[in-house]
């Protein structure tokens, strides 16, 4: 069996449950972890795929692995895990992701902080800040780690964002609805 075939079969189990598909990966991903070591290495892999009716010998489980471990820790953390199972996304759903992000990169050097943020929305009526528990520095910034990678270190690049928005988009039905959210929701 081919690694992309394999792919295919678990992302239409998985997406044949529903919206809550990324959410329930979590799920899966954390009960397949036996050792809680929030990692899968191919064992634990090959059991969980087993349980779907996935069937793969320990070669092809490890072949598996290696495609999607993007970090080369020999393992699959939860963020690998989904990455590979989400659906790839069409034009027009990059299209206006990226349209969202430009916008947010006020200065247009690929990445948007906190200080792109500052020009594009104002944390001053959120009421953490007006009861003075929060900054608005921090109230940005917490807006701006939604987006990004496990890693939170202040950036959030178009692939990050991208990263984000796949999620959302696989439980959006049509690409008229993903667009209609996202142009609502960013005012693009």
């Amino acid at each position: 069996m081919d690694v992309d075939a394999t792919v295919e079969k678990l992302r239409a189990q998985c997406l044949s449950r529903g919206a809550s598909g990324v959410q329930g990966l979590a799920r899966f991903f954390r009960r397949l972890d036996r050792d809680k070591s929030r990692s899968l290495d191919a064992g634990e892999l090959q059991r969980g795929l087993a349980e779907l009716g996935l069937v793969l010998d320990a070669a092809e489980a490890e072949g598996v692995c290696r495609r999607w471990d993007r970090d080369g820790s020999g393992t699959l953390d939860l963020e690998e895990f989904l990455r590979a199972l989400r659906p790839p996304m069409s034009q027009a759903r990059e299209a206006v992701i990226a349209a969202a992000f430009a916008k947010l990169d006020r200065s247009g050097d690929g990445v948007v902080t906190v200080d792109d943020l500052r020009g594009v929305y104002s944390g001053r009526a959120h009421p953490k800040v007006r009861s003075g528990e929060r900054t608005e520095e921090e109230v940005l910034r917490r807006f701006l780690d939604n987006f990004d990678s496990s890693e939170k270190d202040g950036q959030v690049t178009l692939a990050e964002f991208q990263d984000y928005y796949s999620g959302v988009s696989a439980s959006v039905d049509t690409d008229e609805e993903f667009v209609a959210m996202m142009t609502s929701a960013w005012q693009l």
